[in-house]
């Protein structure tokens, strides 16, 4: 199979599809891999870097996509990439369709078979491909509120870890998997006062095996989540339905009475945000501020530490990968129900349910979207 990487165009994006290390995997399997010029750059793999590990480099995107059989990328393909997809290629990256209409028809329209790394699946119920950028994306949460927290930022001028006398930054984390722990994770460990609001006891039980009396833990109701946030200094929202737009749990009318200078880092953002008042913003302008509420919520965070999440992303995909260029996509989706449960867009046929449903368009599922 010919396997095509190209640039990322989204704004400061530096993370790329395939490392070289992945790259030199996929040749010794006997696949053609088509590298754009200067993808790699991000994580200090220049174009030779990837010649060496057997990856041919092309000038410009239009002729990956153009060549490719496969195109392996990180986000979402923006509008002018989706233009370039053709049908029966097949498109192996993030796409968080739910909240992006837009989006989700130009799939729909381009006829290409699009798996979305956030939905597969493995046997513990989890979500192997999107765990490692919600590692990152729960412990940079915590970074971005502290410095969003200083007053030259438009935070309450307050410290996340206080000092001698001074008490530390509140933290309130809103959702107790993979994104509220790795933020809890950072938060203890700068001393702040960290409290992870959840609604399934289990994940609350293991929370205080693993920190212990250093969080603090409540069931998420709309009253201790109104108690939590007027108290709060920092708000990280990680609340995730797999697949689905994210619930508004935070409304406005409840960010309006929170503390002047407090801060959300809404991590749900690339699912449409938990909280009302949430836009998706960008690396160049990551923040803004409604009712005195500074909103960090950029949709790509670990984009920003690219060679850390490059290569945590290529340690989880790089076996689906190859299943799919080995086998081809229909024998590979068809030998593993968790890779066929990424199958989001198929030739025209939305066959993920909570995007058909969040969107209106009729539910096919996945094995007859394949014509099986």
């Amino acid at each position: 199979m010919k396997i095509g990487v190209p640039k990322e165009i989204k704004n400061h994006e530096y993370r790329v599809g395939m490392t070289p290390s992945a790259v030199r995997e996929a040749a010794n399997h006997g696949h053609e891999i088509v590298v754009e010029t200067s993808a790699g750059n991000g994580i200090s793999g220049d174009d030779d870097t990837y010649r060496a590990a057997g990856a041919a480099i092309v000038d410009s995107a239009q002729e990956v996509f153009a060549t490719a059989d496969m195109i392996v990328k990180v986000k979402e393909p923006q509008a002018n990439e989706r233009k370039m997809l053709r049908e029966g290629q097949v498109l192996f990256t993030y796409l968080h369709l739910a909240p992006d209409p837009e989006q989700t028809k130009d799939l729909v329209d381009s006829g290409a078979i699009c798996i979305a790394y956030e939905t597969v699946t493995d046997g513990r119920g989890g979500l192997p491909l999107l765990a490692p950028m919600s590692q990152v994306a729960g412990r940079m949460s915590i970074q971005a509120g502290a410095h969003c927290l200083e007053r030259a930022q438009g935070g309450a001028g307050v410290l996340l870890a206080g000092v001698p006398g001074v008490r530390p930054a509140k933290v309130v984390i809103v959702g107790g998997g993979v994104v509220g722990e790795n933020a809890a994770y950072m938060a203890v460990g700068m001393g702040a006062d960290v409290t992870i609001l959840d609604r399934n006891v289990d994940t609350m039980r293991s929370l205080v095996v693993r920190f212990g009396q250093s969080v603090k833990t409540l069931y998420s109701t709309s009253l201790t989540l109104e108690e939590e946030m007027l108290a709060a200094d920092l708000v990280i929202g990680a609340v995730l339905l797999p697949g689905a737009e994210a619930p508004k749990l935070i409304t406005r009318d409840l960010v309006s009475r929170m503390k002047k200078g407090s801060v959300i880092c809404d991590v749900a953002i690339d699912q449409g945000g938990c909280a009302e008042t949430s836009m998706a913003t960008t690396h160049a302008e990551p923040t803004y501020v409604v009712d005195d509420v500074v909103h960090y919520c950029v949709a790509n965070m670990p984009g920003a530490v690219s060679h850390t999440s490059t290569y945590a992303l290529n340690n989880v995909t790089l076996p689906f990968t190859l299943a799919l260029a080995d086998k081809g996509y229909k024998q590979a989706l068809l030998d593993d129900q968790h890779l066929l449960n990424g199958l989001n867009v198929c030739q025209g046929k939305v066959s993920y349910e909570a995007v058909a449903h969040d969107l209106g368009y009729d539910y096919i599922e996945a094995k007859a979207a394949l014509g099986i």
